[in-house]
């Protein structure tokens, strides 16, 4: 059973991300970094989500995104880094989601939600402890963007990549590989096998040799489809996760419930317009889980 602090941190994720990842699926990021010479889609994405940690490494890169494949990251890190320089990458991203939220949320972007969740979420990053959470304190260390509606992208990018840190921990505390994890996120239905299979750089043996070490793990009957000790498995994973991003949810006491509802119709409104797929690669748990 999960605490009121864990269920509010799985609010602010399930309605928090749609707003955050409009990032990876807007034209508008592209055409924002294509303007800089980044070269292709996926130098984009890892150009614009690695950049708040500098001019990293393809191995740091890997290591912190987890679920790609290293030759995955290598093919536009460090590259990247050539054409556009992180600070330009991050001007880049913020004018893109400039530009994308305005069309997306039209009036409400100068409403009340906006105003409320981007304060609230604002709080939440500035009061938070991020030790341990090398993305999420990158992100968290960020110059204020200045207008509500990117206050409030970006202290979600934040959010999100704290708890992400914190999931990648539990998968490591459970033994649970890159490769892995993408097979159980598939296997659970969150996520469609072969698009989350190509996009994380796997090939297909790479992938049934994972799918073999979990059914010997007895995680993954002969179907690829969760045992009930896979399902409690994942479900303890998931758990935990919750519970490593409850107290930065928990900085704001009651208004956690404020921010949830402050930001539902944003959220509602991106994903009614289609512009996040409701089943993606990051195992969006929309709309309720």
């Amino acid at each position: 059973m999960r605490t009121q602090e864990e269920q509010a941190a799985r609010l602010v994720w399930q309605y928090g991300e749609p707003i955050h990842a409009v990032v990876f699926f807007a034209p508008e990021t592209r055409a924002a970094t294509d303007g800089l010479g980044i070269k292709g889609g996926w130098m984009s994405y890892f150009g614009c989500r690695a950049a708040p940690l500098g001019s990293v490494a393809a191995a740091v890169v890997t290591s912190i995104f987890y679920g790609f494949h290293p030759r995955k990251v290598e093919r536009a890190i460090p590259d990247a880094w050539a054409y556009a320089e992180p600070r330009q990458l991050i001007d880049a991203r913020l004018s893109a989601m400039d530009a994308a939220l305005r069309r997306l949320l039209g009036e409400a972007i100068d409403g009340p939600d906006v105003r409320r969740a981007a304060a609230l979420a604002t709080a939440a990053v500035h009061s938070a402890d991020f030790s341990g959470r090398p993305l999420g304190a990158a992100n968290a260390a960020l110059a204020d963007p200045g207008a509500p509606h990117l206050q409030l992208w970006q202290a979600l990018g934040a959010m999100r990549e704290h708890r992400g840190d914190g999931h990648v921990t539990c998968l490591v505390a459970n033994q649970v590989d890159p490769c892995e994890s993408l097979v159980m996120q598939a296997a659970t239905g969150r996520s469609e096998r072969d698009s989350l299979r190509t996009n994380r750089g796997w090939s297909d043996e790479e992938w049934r040799t994972a799918v073999m070490r979990l059914r010997e793990r007895g995680w993954l009957d002969d179907d690829e489809l969760p045992t009930p000790s896979g399902t409690k498995a994942r479900d303890a994973i998931e758990a935990a996760t919750d519970r490593l991003a409850a107290p930065l949810v928990a900085t704001l006491g009651a208004r956690g419930v404020e921010l949830v509802e402050a930001m539902r119709p944003l959220a509602e409104r991106i994903m009614a317009a289609g512009e996040v797929p409701r089943r993606n690669n990051m195992g969006l748990p929309w709309p309720s889980q």
